[in-house]
This record gives C-alpha cells, sequence and structure tokens, in this order.
C-alpha cells in the first residue's frame, strides 16, 4: 500500500516524524488484514530525498514513528520500501513503475498475482494495474484540488473505490 494520503496525512514532503497524523481506522484495518492472512507492506516514493527536503534518516524516522503509532493498536507494517528518486531521474523503482514492487516480491517471498495495492493517487492503481495486482483506490480529502486530472481516471480504472482505508481494506478482504 502506499503511505502519505493513504496511512497517514499528507503534509507534503515530511520531514518530522512527529507531525505523522494516522487517519482514522488505519491500525485496525492493518490489523484485520494480517488476521486475514495478507502481508502488509508500505510501497511509497519519496522525491523529496532526491530534491534535498529530507534524507533517509528523516524517512526511516518517519517509518519507526508509524510502526510506534501502530504497535499501540496491535498493529504494524512488515516492510517498507521506498524510491528516493525524483520523477524526472526515470528510475525503475518509482512508481508506477513496478521496480519495488519486484523487490518486496523476491525480498518477502509474495505472490504478486494474489496480492493487491491501496493507494490514493492513480500512479498507485496504475502501478497495481501494471503488475497484475487487485487495486483499490481511496481518495484523500482534499484530492480533487490537488490532483484534478487525476481523480475521474483513477475512479474508473481501479477495481475498488472506497471512501476510506478502513473499507478499501474490507473490500479487498473479501475479493481475497
Amino acid at each position: 500500500m502506499d503511505r502519505d494520503g493513504t496511512l497517514n496525512v499528507d503534509l507534503r514532503y515530511m520531514k518530522d516524524p512527529g507531525r505523522l497524523e494516522l487517519y482514522r481506522g488505519v491500525p485496525r484495518a492493518l490489523s484485520l488484514l494480517h488476521q486475514h492472512g495478507f502481508r502488509v507492506v508500505v510501497v511509497t516514493n519519496q522525491s523529496g530525498i532526491a530534491r534535498g527536503l529530507y534524507t533517509e534518516e528523516d524517512v526511516a524516522a518517519i517509518h519507526a514513528r508509524l510502526q510506534e503509532r501502530l504497535a499501540r493498536h496491535g498493529s504494524g507494517v512488515d516492510a517498507f520500501y521506498y524510491c528516493p528518486h525524483a520523477p524526472e531521474d526515470g528510475c525503475v523503482c518509482r512508481k508506477p513503475n513496478p521496480g519495488l514492487f519486484q523487490r518486496a516480491a523476491s525480498d518477502l517471498g509474495l505472490d504478486l498475482g494474489s496480492s493487491a495495492i491501496i493507494g490514493d493517487r492513480l500512479l498507485d492503481v496504475q502501478a497495481g494495474e501494471r503488475l497484475g495486482l487487485l487495486t483499490a483506490y481511496v481518495p484523500e480529502p482534499g484530492e480533487r484540488l490537488r490532483y484534478p486530472d487525476e481523480v475521474p481516471l483513477a475512479r474508473a480504472s481501479a477495481d475498488i473505490c472506497a471512501p476510506t482505508f478502513f473499507e478499501a481494506a474490507l473490500r479487498v478482504m473479501a475479493r481475497g
């Protein structure tokens, strides 16, 4: 799944782990996914590293804070994968490219054919489509203002559209 805008509020180039704010229902949804045999893997683009806005250590601190917040609710993420490149770098790991998903599958022994992605952007849906994943689109509040051209395409392309991460997780489990 995606991180910013999906699990937590997207603060645009977040550097300070103290500002991390989970969406309501995320810890419970992740617990349910684990209980139903799903591995929870975060795949996130972090171009702020390439842009010099924050460091890989900052990203690691945010992931640690996320795990800490989830652990309070008996939940967690199995693994984090992030792309540190800017969109113009043309790397294979930046979503919607498949590099990070393939690495996660190899590292964790995952079957991509029976996997799903939950995200808040068209590029999350496109990544899932390229890999044959079940795709779930969850609009981030304010999405119409930030990504107006993407919204109709993401809604039309995704296998599942849900108003919240929790609802998307329930629908993924129902199909899984």
